[in-house]
């Protein structure tokens, strides 16, 4: 985007922005067309918190949130820290430039290092063992004979990485990890009303399960009806995704209840 004041793309010098401001800008799209009361809000990973910030600043407006593998109230700090390591390798592109590479060379190295950290953390060991296993990416290189000989399930990761790098803006993809970061509805609990049915993956190694069940005492002291299952998978955080279809007669269970 263009700064008014410059004539030229933002960069990293637009607003950080937080969870709560996307679900803001829905609330504005929503009272545009008119909708003044939703049945249910869902989503998942990141979509997961933005329903769960509709119950905590909207809870006269939701009747049910279904968040899917996300991470209950807020950001743990392990999540926190894994953010920043997601972010890190764009920041030590030399090509990144303090996020000003607009109409020059973009920091592809460093996004792609980035989305290899992102492929392997949404998945589980139970994947990687399940696909290629410790085959190499090619026959007749052994990896043990040179460094640039790899396994396949390397030579995947890289693959994949640099495929999705190409679909994604660096410092937009900074922002994203900010916002994870930052995103807390702890301090508005007590606002939260709606029904709510978490779902999480057994094998999720970065929505860890234990972020969401942690938070179910704290809603029922407050007379939240609360239901929480797993998807019993080993494909990690994706199988919020993949599998979601194993959910379908709790999710319309879910939805037939009277708010």
């Amino acid at each position: 985007s263009i700064d008014p004041d410059t004539g030229k793309p933002y960069g990293m010098r637009f607003p950080v922005v937080t969870i709560r401001d996307f679900v803001n800008v829905q609330k504005a799209l929503a009272d545009a067309l008119g909708i003044r009361r939703f049945v249910a809000v869902a989503g998942a990973s990141m979509g997961a918190m933005q329903a769960v910030e509709w119950g905590a600043d909207y809870p006269g407006m939701v009747d049910r949130i279904i968040p899917v593998i996300g991470v209950g109230l807020e950001a743990d700090p392990y999540l926190v820290a894994t953010m920043q390591l997601w972010a890190a390798p764009i920041r030590l592109d030399p090509h990144w430039n303090g996020g000003d590479y607009y109409g020059r060379a973009e920091p592809l190295e460093g996004l792609a290092a980035a989305m290899e950290l992102v492929t392997v953390g949404a998945r589980s060991p139970g994947w990687a063992g399940r696909g290629s296993g410790r085959k190499w990416a090619e026959a007749g290189k052994n990896p043990a004979q040179a460094f640039d000989n790899r396994y396949a399930i390397e030579a995947f990761v890289d693959k994949a990485a640099r495929e999705r790098a190409r679909q994604y803006d660096a410092n937009s993809f900074l922002y994203l990890t900010k916002a994870v970061q930052l995103f807390s509805v702890a301090d508005r609990l007590k606002r939260v009303k709606s029904r709510i049915l978490f779902i999480t993956s057994r094998s999720d190694l970065l929505a860890l399960p234990e972020y969401t069940r942690k938070t179910i005492e704290p809603l029922t002291a407050q007379q939240v009806p609360v239901e929480y299952y797993e998807i019993d998978e080993d494909g990690g955080h994706v199988d919020g995704l993949l599998h979601i279809d194993t959910m379908s007669e709790t999710i319309r269970a879910f939805l037939d209840q009277t708010p």
